[in-house]
């Protein structure tokens, strides 16, 4: 089942219908064990929409109440050599291959609600900055109790100039305004999600493509109950809160992006997240 975030209330998609609830808190519904379960038995006092699907046509809200995105970095591999490229000058080449071996991964907080656009919405890249790429990552939704109930799709805009000058600089490159989008809905199912699923980022300038690229989610090399783990270990969520995943697919060095920039980061089955550059 899908979650939409609309205008007019919570919308959901199951089982080839839709179903609407205007006065449903974001906050309460999902921040439950057994989720999908949950949701099955009320959704049937939810008001049943013929053109449910016009509701999608426009902008969506970012499916997040009170929740924080986290972010976990050099999960996959292609990410942990095009950090040590980008940092080798500034002599901090080798600390990501280590965080790569590690047994604790590297964990950030990346946005709160309020910095975070959702599906159509615009994102933004730093003033200064002059290398800028979008990452696109397969997103989980844990609940307050630390048990994964659903899924999203993140892009974790980033500044590769900012960050290869120096990895402390770190906060700087990914968190500001504009700077995270999900969307465009909470995939919600009580089954694992499909290690073999594909990761797909399309980026359009000037209605051309300007990047294609793709990687799979068993590319991840850690697992998602280890980073659950080390994200709870010492932290608590009353809401739950998002946790990125990490990405596979990295731009090469000559590409950065522009205002303008459509990118389009696909996962099936949770569908496709579409933002443009401020």
């Amino acid at each position: 089942m899908k979650l939409y975030r609309t205008p007019s209330g919570l919308l959901l998609y199951h089982q080839n219908r839709y179903f609407l609830n205007a006065e449903q808190d974001w906050d309460e519904l999902v921040n439950q064990d057994d989720l999908f379960n949950k949701i099955d038995q009320q959704y049937a006092g939810w008001e049943e929409l013929e053109d449910g699907a016009s509701q999608l046509h426009g902008d969506l809200l970012p499916p997040i109440g009170n929740q924080e995105i986290w972010a976990s970095g050099v999960t996959y591999y292609r990410s942990r050599d095009a950090r040590m490229e980008e940092s080798k000058a500034a002599g901090g080449g080798d600390f990501y291959d280590r965080v790569y071996v590690a047994d604790r991964p590297e964990l950030f907080f990346k946005a709160t609600a309020a910095r975070t656009v959702g599906h159509g919405g615009q994102v933004r890249i730093r003033q200064d900055s002059t290398w800028d790429v979008p990452e696109p990552e397969l997103t989980l939704f844990i609940n307050s109790q630390g048990n994964i109930q659903g899924y999203t799709i993140g892009n974790d805009m980033s500044s590769r100039s900012i960050e290869g000058e120096n990895p402390l600089y770190l906060p700087q490159a990914k968190s500001y305004r504009g700077s995270c989008s999900i969307g465009p809905c909470l995939y919600v199912t009580n089954e694992l999600f499909p290690a073999d699923a594909d990761i797909h980022l399309t980026i359009q300038r000037n209605s051309e493509v300007a990047f294609r690229d793709a990687t799979q989610v068993n590319q991840i090399k850690r697992e998602f109950a280890d980073l659950v783990s080390y994200l709870y270990r010492e932290m608590d969520f009353p809401n739950g809160c998002y946790l990125m995943t990490g990405t596979g697919i990295i731009p090469e060095g000559d590409f950065t992006l522009q205002s303008g920039d459509e990118i389009n980061i696909t996962i099936e089955p949770i569908g496709t997240l579409t933002n443009t550059v401020e």
